[in-house]
């Protein structure tokens, strides 16, 4: 992605805020000298910052604002180690409510939708943020948060609700919960808004059926902002994000070498205009490619791809890198495997050994040909033999966050 003249410019201004502030930048890019930075080849010199950095400044130690102008704070998802906190000034929520707006409306929503937001509320920069995108925008907000599926039905049923706003996993368990109900005839969805977790296409395409809507995913993350920094439009060619706000970088997670538009790398974000805790070269391990040329769409922000996964959600199974996205890959290609599946990986008598469950319709000797064509599309396609195991529908455990995918227990 070539950088603008306007872009280094924003990006000097924040370094010379990050390392006046005397917090980590200023240890971190002390010796380099802001005004000799005047190419993008000079930027790219300057070092990475990675969420350890972040979790070092705990609680308030990113913060390149006085105290009395941080109006919030927000923290990560992560239930380990030292939370990060991140500060957010007033400018930064209008900002991040405009960002916000700029995906409903690239997704088609409008002042007359009726918007049920089902992410969590709280630290957790979710529920929040999509309400923030749907009052800046004018629709109406229907606010629910997580959980009690039957109110949440019932509430699409009586509110007439339009969009719903979820996490994949939690759109599928409504999706089942409102045919188990014979209920479908009265629910009003056009448009679903999906975020927070990879998911793949036979999801999407269950999701999508089972409801009757138009799928969009968004994605963000606490560090920057939250939910709402990129959106897929109409044409489903990647997600547009916004160049005004964010510089986009995608490196070889192994060599931090910069790679060309187009290449599978892991993300790397550069905040244009946050306030309170600007980020420089972020590294999101988030795995996903600059999509070149211009959407069909016409609109004018670029894109990247939808996201294969995180570097760290990789697990190596005799000497293969296995990621969830590939497992979803795998699977869409595979005729009676639904969306649902769990990977299981343990080590036994000098062996690594995975089992693959998946869930299906099919029965008897139907599902055993399955566990066959599963058996053989991991082998041809990326060399591993795995035990599969087809389980009925809705046999694996629903969520109404995140799923986890695949479980390690070698360690």
């Amino acid at each position: 992605m070539n950088m603008t003249q306007e872009t280094l410019d924003a990006i000097k201004v924040q370094l010379r805020r990050v390392t006046a502030a005397n917090g980590f930048y200023a240890a971190k890019l002390s010796g380099i000298d802001i005004d000799a930075i005047r190419t993008q080849a000079d930027f790219e010199r300057l070092p990475f910052s990675e969420k350890d950095n972040l979790r070092d400044a705990y609680p308030l130690g990113l913060s390149v604002v006085p105290e009395e102008e941080i109006v919030r704070i927000h923290s990560s998802s992560g239930t380990t180690g030292t939370p990060v906190i991140i500060p957010y000034t007033k400018r930064d929520v209008d900002d991040w409510a405009e960002l916000f707006r700029r995906c409903y409306e690239i997704a088609g929503v409008t002042k007359t939708d009726r918007v049920q937001i089902t992410p969590g509320y709280g630290l957790w920069t979710a529920g929040i943020g999509f309400q923030l995108g749907v009052e800046k925008l004018g629709a109406m907000a229907i606010p629910m948060g997580p959980g009690n599926t039957a109110k949440q039905i019932q509430f699409m049923e009586d509110m007439r609700s339009t969009v719903l706003c979820a996490t994949s996993s939690y759109a599928l368990l409504l999706a089942e919960e409102i045919a188990k109900k014979g209920v479908k005839d009265r629910i009003h969805l056009k448009k679903g808004i999906i975020g927070s977790e990879r998911w793949g296409e036979k999801m999407r395409s269950r999701i999508a059926s089972e409801l009757g809507v138009e799928l969009y995913d968004i994605y963000g993350l606490t560090e920057v902002y939250g939910p709402g920094i990129a959106i897929n439009c109409e044409y489903n060619t990647g997600m547009h994000y916004f160049d005004d706000y964010l510089y986009f970088e995608i490196i070889d997670p192994k060599t931090g070498e910069l790679l060309p538009d187009g290449t599978l790398g892991e993300l790397v974000i550069t905040t244009l205009k946050k306030d309170a805790a600007p980020l420089i070269r972020y590294r999101t391990h988030d795995l996903t490619r600059i999509v070149p040329g211009t959407c069909p769409c016409g609109r004018r922000w670029p894109r990247i791809d939808v996201i294969l996964g995180r570097t760290d959600d990789m697990v190596k199974v005799k000497g293969v890198n296995i990621f969830p996205g590939q497992v979803d890959d795998i699977l869409k290609e595979v005729e009676g495997a639904s969306s649902e599946y769990q990977v299981f990986i343990d080590h036994a008598e000098g062996r690594d050994h995975m089992t693959v469950f998946v869930e299906t319709a099919l029965a008897d000797k139907a599902r055993a040909d399955l566990e066959v064509r599963v058996r053989e599309q991991f082998k041809s396609r990326i060399g591993l033999t795995v035990e599969p195991k087809a389980v009925a529908i809705g046999e694996l455990p629903r969520s109404e966050k995140k799923s986890t995918r695949i479980f390690d227990y070698r360690y």
